[in-house]
Order: structure tokens, then sequence, then C-alpha cells
């Protein structure tokens, strides 16, 4: 029922596959009619012209039968392929409107695994239920031919379907359980598959192996498992149903054969009815095989339905409109935030960030810092308070006018399967060839782009593995650059750069922040202490704000963390490395946002 949405556009398609399918069906009904026919009418009468006549409608009757088979089968498949695209591109839209929480939630692996393993399962029910509906139009005409022929022999045929009825009954909660056991075995598998890909380099460096092979080896065969037992559940069903095949079959030829011997009844009719049996089982033996596809089917469909109503938590109100252009003004009133109910991460927090300033949030870890920037770009919702842009309440106008004038820049640099220049042009698809140039020479990365290989053209690989971590955040800080956002937001952007590549970023940076509101997270506080004014954060909470030489002499907690950063440096340079030098004005980028746990 779910799926019936999707064939709205088919119609048509659905109207001609399905007059195929009837006319494939009448002709396959009729096929042992003329059997019985050419047997009692001219056979007995040894009529030759007459069973000429009737063996080539037979032979016509199966050409057409084969044609029209093979219309409906295409149409239909056809129009399947087209609602799983249209399922799939649905699937991937409702991933991107997902609210970060989610994806906080679940894992990785698991939400592959819906898209790709789920969906696969949906195309081969798809494939399967074309076959499944002329099989059932089949039983159906199997039904009304045999009463018509004979109304006491039909009935006996039908004595076997409670019996039927009340196997598939019993079987299909076996089934159901054992099929969502192997469903989630699989997102189970995939989700640890993902897991160790994506972070081996620490398992290699860590030599994790042969733990991570065990841990994997029981989640692998706990997989095995749940498929050997569907197997053994899906395998019952069949030998079942044949011993009913056997049974009706003995039936009809003891019952038949009595009232044949009797004059009650043709042989040509009791050839008839026998070859019935075989074609009103075909479909119940198919059905049967299939009906273990469309168990998996419905577990996966139930799967794949309920993340498509899965609602995002972060959504533009219905009245929401388009946010103007802003001078940059960002205000936290009040704000409280909560990643998970009853362990606030924020409390109460009251912050004011002026047109054009620069302002640093430092502290411990887990202090809130990325939180607040989650919260101005508004990834997440304030559990209480409000936060503002220009006086207006982020949840008031919509997202996508929010992100326009707003750009982020992460630690980890993530770049996409492609070239640089599409890297750079990412976040402004029209940009020219000209503007990407200028974007990458204003952050100092155009020397290293020309000596590569194919210059702007150069695939970057998948996460931009071909490049260094210093050379991936250059192109980060260009994407943002060519966005040209009001508001930039660094969190830990040059943290993971040498001091070279930091010097050299912050050098070609230190005009482009100008008349920009700039909020900088960083742990690394000679990068900041040129900022406009430093915010110094513990606890979810604002302990301290003012200049770097201000909150010196007040010897509270930003004191004690230029203390330890000053014994730092200066076992740098002890070992000859110079330190990074102070922040004064970057223009920055949005990567797309990785959520650190609160």
């Amino acid at each position: 029922m779910r799926l019936l949405p999707y064939l709205r556009s088919h119609r048509p398609q659905l109207a001609w596959g399905t007059g195929f399918m009837l006319v494939a069906t009448l002709t396959g009904v009729a096929t042992p009619w003329l059997i019985g026919q050419a047997i009692d009418r001219f056979v007995a009468a040894k009529d030759v012209p007459g069973l000429t006549a009737i063996s080539l409608a037979l032979v016509l009757t199966v050409v057409v039968n084969a044609g029209a088979s093979y219309a409906h089968q295409l149409l239909l498949a056809d129009m399947g392929q087209k609602v799983l695209y249209a399922l799939r591109a649905g699937l991937f839209d409702h991933l991107q409107q997902l609210s970060l929480s989610y994806y906080d939630r679940h894992a990785v692996g698991r939400v592959m695994s819906r898209v790709q393993n789920d969906v696969q399962q949906l195309q081969e029910f798809v494939t399967t239920a074309i076959m499944t509906l002329g099989d059932f139009l089949g039983l159906v005409g199997v039904v009304v031919a045999v009463l018509l022929m004979d109304l006491q022999l039909a009935l006996l045929i039908m004595t076997v379907i409670p019996v039927l009825v009340a196997v598939m009954a019993v079987w299909q909660g076996h089934a159901r359980r054992a099929y969502t056991r192997v469903r989630t075995a699989l997102a189970m598998v995939n989700a640890a598959l993902q897991e160790n890909i994506s972070g081996v380099r620490v398992v290699q460096s860590l030599r994790r192996e042969e733990e991570n092979l065990r841990r994997f080896d029981e989640t692998n065969r706990g997989h095995r498992d749940a498929n050997l037992h569907s197997a053994r559940v899906s395998s019952a069903l069949f030998p079942l149903v044949e011993l009913l095949v056997a049974v009706a079959t003995a039936l009809v030829l003891v019952a038949g054969g009595m009232r044949v011997l009797q004059g009650a009844l043709a042989v040509g009719t009791l050839v008839a009815f026998a070859l019935y049996v075989q074609r009103f089982f075909d479909p119940v033996r198919n059905l049967t095989m299939q009906y273990s596809e469309f168990q998996r089917a419905m577990v996966a469909g139930e799967r794949i339905f309920r993340l498509l109503d899965t609602r995002p938590e972060v959504v533009d109100e219905p009245d929401a409109r388009d946010l103007p252009p802003i001078r940059g003004e960002v205000r936290f009133e009040g704000v409280r935030f909560s990643y998970v109910p009853a362990v606030e991460v924020l409390h109460g927090m009251d912050l004011t960030v002026r047109p054009g300033e620069t302002v640093a949030l430092v502290g411990p870890t887990g202090a809130g810092k990325t939180t607040i920037a989650a919260l101005i770009a508004r990834f997440y919702d304030a559990t209480a308070g409000r936060v503002t842009v220009d006086g207006h309440d982020v949840r008031a106008v919509t997202r996508r006018s929010l992100a326009r004038q707003m750009a982020m820049v992460l630690q980890e640099p993530f770049l996409f399967s492609g070239s640089v220049r599409e890297n750079i042009r990412y976040g402004r698809l029209n940009a020219t060839d000209a503007e990407v140039e200028e974007a990458a020479k204003a952050v100092g990365a155009h020397d290293f782009i020309r000596r590569l290989d194919r210059g702007y053209d150069t695939s970057v690989g998948e996460r931009g593995i071909n490049l260094s971590t210093g050379q991936r955040q250059l192109l980060s800080f260009a994407r943002a650059l060519l966005a040209d956002p009001r508001i930039l937001i660094l969190d830990e952007a040059t943290a993971s750069v040498d001091p070279g590549t930091e010097h050299a970023i912050q050098t070609a940076l230190k005009t482009l922040l100008r008349g920009r509101t700039s909020v900088i997270i960083a742990h690394r506080l000679s990068t900041v202490r040129d900022a406009d004014r430093i915010v110094v954060m513990d606890g979810g909470r604002i302990v301290q704000e003012g200049r770097h030489a201000d909150l010196l002499a007040q010897d509270g907690l930003y004191a004690r963390l230029w203390s330890m950063a000053f014994s730092e440096v200066a076992a740098s340079d002890d070992d000859g490395d110079a330190p990074a030098e102070p922040f004064a004005a970057t223009s920055q980028a949005p990567e797309p946002f990785e959520p650190q746990s609160a």
C-alpha cells in the first residue's frame, strides 16, 4: 500500500501491463480446456480435420500466451525499476533533510543498509511481484474454469485450500520473525564493516586486527545463523505444498476415474481436470517460493518506510520567511541546550557578537564551544531561550536562507569525490573558474594546486586521500571564501595543519575577516590572542570574557590555560619549532558539520 503512491505517474504503463497479463492468464487457462475438447470431441470421433483445427488453435493460444507474457513482464518490470528509482532518490533526499541528531543516534553503516540492501530487497520483490500477480490471476482463472466444467470435482479440489491456508498462516509468523532477524543482523554487519574501514589507520596503528576480527566474527556469525534459520523456515513450506498437490491429484484421479467408469464423466474432462490440478498448484508453488521474498520485502519495506516516516527535528516553521541580507549580529538569549534529555550542555547562556566582530571561544574540552557553533548554524534547536541573527530568531527564518549567509570550517577537512575545482565550487555552483582561482590564491592554495598533475582538474580521491591534511584544509578555506558569507565559524580550523601552513593561512586571511562576523573556536590560544574579544567557557557557562591582556591580568581560567599553553610553546621552542603566529583575521567556509559528542 505504501508503494501505491509511487505508481500514480505510471498508470498508463500499469494499465497496458495489466491488460497483457489478463490476455496471458486467459490463454493459459484455455490450454487444458482445448486439450479436453480435442479428446472428447475429435479423438473419440476420429475427426481429423477437427483435431487439426483445434491443434492449430492450441498452438495459436500458446503463441499469444508467450507474447502477452513477454509484454506484460517487460512493461511491469520497467515500471518497477522506475518506482525503485524514485524510492531510492526519495530516500537520498530524505537523508539529507534529517537533523544531525538522527545521525548522532544511528550508525552510518545501518543507515547505508537501509538505502542499499533494503531497497535492493524491494527491487527483488517488485520483480517477483510481477510474476506473482500473473500467478494469482492464473489461479483465479483455473478456479473459474474447473467450476464451469464440473462442480463436484471442483469442490473436491477446493477441500485442500483450508489446509493450505492454515499451513500458510502458521508459517507466516515464523517467517516474519526470521526475516526481521536477518535484516537486523545484516545492518549490524554493515555497521561494523563501515566503522572498521573508516578507522583502518587507527586499527593498524594499534594492532587491533585480531581483536576486531574476533568481534566482527561474532557479528558475522549472528548474520550467518539468522540466514540459516530463515532458510530452514523457508524450506519447510515447499514440501508441505507438494504434499497437498499430490493429495489433490489423487482425489481427482480416484473420484474422476470412478465417474468415467460409470459413464458420468468424459475422459477428456478428467484429463483436463488433472491438468488443471497442476495449473492450480503451479501458482501456489510459485507463490510459496516467492512468499519468502514477500516476507523479506515486507521487513525491508517496513524499515525503509519507518526511515521515510522519521521527521527531521529541525525544520522550517510553516510561516518561516527568508532571512534578508544581514549585518552579522549574533545573540544568545538565555540559551539552554541538551543533546540528550536531562543532560544539559549549555546552562542559560547569554552572548552577543557584534557585526564585524571577531570573537574567540576558548575553554577545556566539553565546555560547549562546538555546541554554540552548531546552534548558530541551526544544526540543532535550543532547548530553551533563543538564538538570533540581526534580531531574527533563527527558528523563524528558512534554514536555506540562513545557510546562504554563513560558512563553517571544521578541524577535520572533508572533501568530496571530484576535482579540486568542483570541491572549491561546492557551496557556490555558479562561480566562474576565475573566481575559483581567486579564492584559492587568497588562502594560499593556488601554488600547490598548480603543482598537481592536472591542476584544478585533479581528482582529489575519496575524502581527499591524495592530499595532505594541510592541503585539504586550504581547499576547505577556499570553498568557504568563495561562498562569501557574512558570518564565519572556525571550529579548530587550523588545529590539523603544520605551523608553516597555519602561518600561510593566517597571512592570506588577515584582511578577509575584516567586516565579517567571525566566531573562532580554538584550543591553541596563541592563534586567537588578537581577537576582538575572547570568551572563556567552562561547563556550559561563560566564566570570563575580554581582551587577551585583560584576561591574563584577571588570573582566572584563561590565565591558567595560557600558562599551560606557554609551557608547551616553550618546550616546542627548545626543540627548534617556532610558535604559531597570532590569529588575525581569516576568511573561512562551511564544511559539512559533523557534531562532536556532548
